[in-house]
């Protein structure tokens, strides 16, 4: 027999059953991965045009952008058959980019800033973040779901950090897109006001002075990744060198971050819910496997190509997952939102250029 009755429950073992329920699932996930890949595929294409990548904008910021044009015209008409693969794609394929990411990190990175770099980057995440859930739940009375994205966005490494945390706090497609918007508008806004800052410095802003520790006040404030390299180029290779090394060790940070925010979700709605008291915490498994792959990278096991190649498709992951997100966003939730997030994420925008000038300083001081 090929099958073993257990109650009222059949447990069938035969592989042509299997392969006829997997072939079932690739067949309902496969328009919606075509459509998100179709879209993933253009904003790599467009990401790799000299003028867009002067400005800062990515791949990940090209494929949201596309996927919300796409998914408040053409994509209600196919929602129905796409919607299972496009679910997939910003869920699944989301955690599978944040894992490989860490293939941009090693931890000789976390060496070359020193304590002072790491403990500057604690600080201005740790403090970012605060800032922002209290002027957006206190003062602005925004969801807290959308100032949880915004804060981390800020502290973290922009839309990246944004796509990581919500799967733990269960936001939203439209807080999603609402946060990323936020922190793209004055990630670019930094990436020319930075080289300014440096040429004034030297008369005296008191931020710090030199290209080693600008690079640090630059990849510990600027929000993503690809805007410190573009800030730190206008003003020096080496200030740019640090800069990004600054930032990494940032990313790195972001394991840690999700799995206190896990914890911390959990603590508040006990508090809130008593009635629900014994909750478990949902550990983000994926940022442990972030972590993971940064040790695993560190050892050098793989060839630098391989790790070039892996890295393009762990893009084209998170530039799926992206699309995808947009896809389901709708432009009336965005203007629903109102002028709030993006009032919240200019002070924080001020916070990290002020207030982290003075962390910089303070810690720079402290410890030479």
């Amino acid at each position: 027999m090929n099958e073993l009755i257990t109650g009222n429950r059949p447990l069938v073992s035969h592989p042509a059953v299997w392969r006829g329920t997997i072939l079932v699932h690739v067949r309902r996930l496969l328009p919606g991965l075509l459509v998100s890949a179709a879209l993933a595929v253009l904003a790599m294409r467009l990401a790799a045009i000299d003028w867009l990548q002067s400005h800062g904008i990515g791949a990940l910021t090209a494929a949201i952008v596309l996927g919300i044009a796409v998914g408040n015209t053409l994509y209600p008409r196919i929602a129905a058959t796409t919607g299972a693969g496009v679910t997939f794609s910003k869920q699944t394929l989301l955690r599978a980019g944040v894992i490989l990411y860490g293939l941009r990190l090693t931890l000789r990175d976390v060496g070359q800033v020193g304590i002072a770099g790491v403990l500057i980057d604690a600080l201005v995440l740790t403090s970012t973040f605060a800032i922002a859930f209290m002027l957006g739940t206190r003062v602005f009375r925004l969801d807290r779901g959308t100032s949880i994205l915004i804060g981390a966005g800020s502290a973290i490494c922009g839309a990246a950090a944004v796509m990581a945390t919500e799967p733990v706090v269960r936001a939203r497609a439209d807080q999603v897109t609402v946060a990323i918007s936020t922190v793209v508008v004055f990630g670019t806004a930094a990436m020319f006001l930075y080289p300014a800052i440096y040429a004034l410095n030297s008369h005296g802003l008191g931020l710090p002075v030199g290209a080693r520790a600008f690079g640090v006040y630059a990849g510990s404030t600027i929000h993503e990744v690809a805007q410190v390299f573009a800030a730190g180029r206008s003003v020096s290779e080496d200030v740019a060198n640090t800069a990004v090394i600054t930032k990494m060790v940032r990313v790195t940070m972001l394991a840690p971050f999700l799995i206190g925010l896990s914890a911390w979700v959990v603590r508040d709605h006990e508090r809130r819910l008593p009635a629900q008291i014994g909750a478990r915490v949902t550990i983000p498994w994926f940022a442990i496997g972030f972590v993971s792959v940064v040790v695993f990278n560190s050892l050098s096991f793989l060839p630098r190509s391989m790790v070039s190649a892996v890295i393009t498709l762990d893009t084209f992951l998170l530039a799926m997952a992206m699309a995808a997100l947009g896809l389901t966003t709708h432009v009336s939730a965005i203007r629903a939102a109102g002028p709030k997030p993006l009032v919240l994420g200019g002070l924080l925008f001020a916070w990290l250029i002020v207030g982290g000038g003075a962390i910089n300083v303070l810690v720079a001081g402290w410890l030479n």
